[in-house]
């Protein structure tokens, strides 16, 4: 399996997981109903796929699945039992080593274990489930574990029936010394149908759309309607970036947005990477090499370096990459704001010029120098994209929605006379002088 090259500040940066005071997006997806399903859906938010076949194969499946609306038909709590049952292996003491479980233990061990495989040959076994293509091969390898000659005996059994001691015993040692692999496999093939059984859930719910994946040389994002799933009545946006306009310049004023779209569309494009519906109206995309974002990028005190050379470090990173001819997606929010005015415009049009010669990889850089748009409109590679700001009065409002060009908004000092900054501190200072 080929992953998608990433990293924790990417990971950071697209607010995956829970953090302070914001949710990640990890938690709307995560409504398994397993601890196996759950710990396999963060291996998915960590390790997306670099494979067109393994991505397109993923999302075949979770949209057949939401076609059909099917629901996750095992019980959590016979989960909790047999993992709890199956984790005491015995070593080659047999006899001793299961004393380690009470009888009781035993008892509900098995039963658990027995109505795992039964409900679990229940469901690959109807109609619903047989027709579905994108399962076929998933289906035949549970099909084949639970077809052991050793495992027959289990499908005779009444469901969820008290059993004697020495059918305890005799299920006992099948299940925990026989066939234990087999069953953990069954388990682990359980867990990734709570995954797939659950973002089909979260995309009928939310009405997520399925992305179409391209497998075409010439690198190509487009989304439609694209927005933050993570913002309530969020705006969405379309945008088309790839072929002969690899880079996207994006500026506005503060508060109009930036950072919020620049989340929408990693977090799209990174989700779409991991087989996953998307918060657009429609996607279609080529595969990455790899996606990094610098949307938050903190001082590293641990070396003494400044915000600038931080990112001084990321760019340098990514152009160790950029050399080795790989397709990377690269965002960058407010680039070289920890430098001056004058170095922040002759580095931005440097830069996001040498980034316009990658036609291979695609970069979005929002940057509040908007004078570096007047030469970086020569670059026929570079798009420009912008987030108004209208005034209404002396108060600034914010449609979310890109237009094409380059803002002149400059609405800083407006908004600090509308929090009243400056009178406080003049108040301040008669107050003292009193």
């Amino acid at each position: 399996m080929k992953y998608l090259q990433t990293d924790e500040q990417t990971i950071e940066d697209l607010r995956f997981f829970r953090k302070g005071d914001y949710s990640g997006v990890y938690e709307i997806y995560n409504q398994t109903a397993t601890r196996g399903g759950e710990a396999l859906l963060e291996f998915m938010f960590r390790h997306p796929l670099s494979d067109v076949i393994a991505i397109r194969n993923r999302t075949a499946l979770i949209r057949q699945f939401a076609e059909r609306g099917l629901s996750f038909p095992f019980e959590a709590a016979s989960f909790d039992m047999a993992e709890k049952y199956l984790a005491n292996i015995p070593g080659p003491a047999s006899e001793a080593a299961m004393q380690k479980l009470s009888e009781k233990d035993l008892q509900q061990g098995t039963t658990a274990v027995i109505t795992l495989l039964q409900q679990a040959k229940a469901f690959i076994s109807q109609p619903s489930v047989t027709g579905l293509s994108a399962y076929a091969a998933e289906r035949e390898e549970i099909a084949q574990l639970l077809d052991r000659p050793a495992l027959r005996s289990v499908f005779a059994e009444p469901l969820k029936a008290r059993l004697s001691y020495a059918v305890t015993t005799a299920y006992d040692n099948l299940f925990r010394m026989q066939e234990h692999h087999a069953i953990k496999q069954v388990l682990e093939k359980i867990y990734q149908l709570d995954v797939y059984l659950t973002v089909a859930r979260v995309a009928n719910t939310r009405k997520f759309a399925f992305p179409v994946v391209h497998d075409t040389a010439n690198k190509q994002v487009k989304l439609k309607g694209v927005f933050h799933p993570c913002v309530e009545h969020a705006v969405g946006n379309d945008i088309v970036l790839g072929g002969d306009r690899n880079v996207l310049f994006l500026t506005g004023a503060n508060m109009a947005g930036k950072s919020t779209f620049l989340r929408s569309l990693g977090t799209a494009l990174y989700l779409a990477h991991m087989g996953f519906p998307v918060a657009a109206l429609a996607m279609e995309f080529t595969v990455m090499d790899g996606i990094y974002t610098t949307i938050n990028l903190p001082d590293n005190l641990g070396i003494g370096a400044s915000h600038f050379y931080a990112e001084v470090l990321r760019l340098k990173q990514l152009a160790s990459e950029l050399n080795k001819g790989r397709s990377l997606f690269v965002i960058f929010d407010e680039l070289f704001r920890g430098t001056n005015v004058k170095d922040a415009h002759e580095a931005t049009v440097a830069v996001t010029g040498a980034f316009s010669n990658c036609p291979a990889s695609m970069f979005v850089i929002s940057s509040h120098i908007v004078e570096a748009g007047e030469e970086l409109a020569q670059l026929p590679a570079v798009g420009f994209s912008y987030l108004p700001t209208r005034m209404n009065g002396h108060t600034p409002e914010y449609t979310y929605r890109l237009e094409e060009g380059i803002t002149a908004d400059r609405h800083g000092m407006v908004i600090i006379q509308n929090a009243g900054i400056l009178e406080v501190l003049r108040n301040g200072k008669k107050q003292v002088n009193a």
